[in-house]
C-alpha cells in the first residue's frame, strides 16, 4: 500500500500549524528551562558563565549573538526573527540604549505574555512570518535569529526575507543547529536522533552547513563568518536530562498528567540532546554576515 504524501505547500502549511499549536501550549513549560524565558541553548565562558547556572549560559548567548552584531552608538533598529517571549530583546534593550527592537512571532501567546514583559522597553513583538513580513525594504540595521530558522527548515525564503529587510552594510547572526553531512550519508543512529528530533520540534528539516552558506552568498550577503560553537553550548545541552526529570515530576505533582506539546517538547529535548552526541553528523554554529 501507498503511503499518502502532501504536497509540497500543504505540507509547509501544516508544519506552521504544528509550530503555532506548539509554541501556544508549551511556551510556559520554558519557564522551567529559564527564569528570564530564553528559548534556546547557551554558550559557555570560562570564569564568565556557571556551568551550573543554566541562565548564565543562555544570557551569555544573547551577549555572543550581540557582540557579533557589532552595535555602535548611533541609533540602532534591530529585528528578532522568531523571537519567542522575547528574552533575547530584552537582553540587548537592557544593554544597548540606543537600540529599539521589533519581534516576529505566530504565536499568540507569545505575542500577549512577550509584549507584557516587554512593558516600559522600546520594543515590541509583533504576529507575522518570518519568512513574509510586512516590514519595508531597509529597515533594519540588524537581524537575528536564534533556533528559529530551523522551524522552517532553513529556508531560503527566511534569510533571502532578512536580507530584504536589512539596510545596506546590515548585518545577520543566526545561532542554530545545522547538519555537517547530507541526511542521505547520515548514520542509521544519527537519522534516527535527527527524523525524532524534527518530529517532536515541528521542524521541517535541517540544513547542511555548506549548502547554507552557499544560499546566503548566492543572495548577496558578504563577510559571511561560521563558527562551529558545538563546544561551547554542550555543557547547556547537558542540562536537558535533568531539566526534563525536574519538569516531569513538577508537572506530574501539581496536575498528574502533561499536554501533548509538553510531551513533544521534553522528547524534542532528549533527542536534541542524543543528536548532540553525534558530533560528525550535527553541528551548532554561529553564523554572521552583513548585506
Amino acid at each position: 500500500m501507498k503511503t499518502r504524501t502532501l504536497p509540497l505547500n500543504q505540507k509547509l502549511e501544516k508544519n506552521t500549524i504544528d509550530i503555532i499549536e506548539f509554541y501556544d501550549e508549551a511556551t510556559e513549560d520554558y519557564k522551567f528551562w529559564s527564569n528570564d524565558f530564553n528559548m534556546h541553548f547557551g554558550y559557555y565562558k570560562l570564569f564568565k558563565t556557571n556551568i551550573f547556572k543554566r541562565d548564565t549560559m543562555l544570557n551569555e548567548m544573547n551577549n555572543q549573538v550581540m557582540k557579533r552584531l557589532k552595535i555602535n552608538s548611533k541609533k540602532h533598529r534591530l529585528v528578532d526573527l522568531g523571537c519567542g517571549m522575547g528574552a533575547t530583546m530584552r537582553y540587548a534593550l537592557t544593554h544597548f540604549k540606543n537600540l529599539i527592537a521589533y519581534g516576529v512571532t505566530l504565536s499568540e501567546f507569545q505575542l500577549k505574555h512577550g509584549n507584557e514583559l516587554l512593558e516600559g522597553k522600546n520594543g515590541i513583538i509583533i504576529k507575522e512570518n518570518y519568512n513574509n513580513t510586512s516590514f519595508q525594504s531597509n529597515t533594519f540595521d540588524s537581524a537575528i535569529a536564534i533556533e528559529s530558522f530551523c522551524h522552517s527548515g532553513h529556508d531560503k525564503k527566511s534569510i533571502q526575507e532578512a536580507y530584504r529587510i536589512l539596510k545596506p552594510n546590515g548585518r545577520l547572526v543566526i545561532a542554530d543547529a545545522l547538519l555537517k553531512k547530507e541526511v542521505s550519508q547520515l548514520y542509521p543512529g544519527s537519522k534516527y536522533a535527527y527524523k525524532q528530533l524534527c518530529n517532536h520540534w515541528s521542524l521541517d528539516k535541517l540544513e547542511q552547513i555548506d549548502n547554507y552558506k552557499q544560499e546566503l552568498e548566492d543572495l548577496g550577503f558578504q563577510n559571511i563568518r561560521i563558527e562551529d560553537i558545538s563546544f561551547r553550548v554542550a555543557p547547556s545541552v547537558f542540562h536537558v536530562p535533568f531539566a526534563i526529570i525536574g519538569f516531569t515530576l513538577k508537572k506530574l505533582w501539581k496536575t498528574k498528567s502533561l499536554k501533548r506539546e509538553s510531551l513533544h517538547n521534553l522528547k524534542g529535548s532528549f533527542y536534541a540532546l542524543l543528536s548532540g552526541l553525534h558530533i560528525k553528523s550535527f553541528g551548532y554554529y554561529l553564523i554572521s554576515a552583513t548585506k
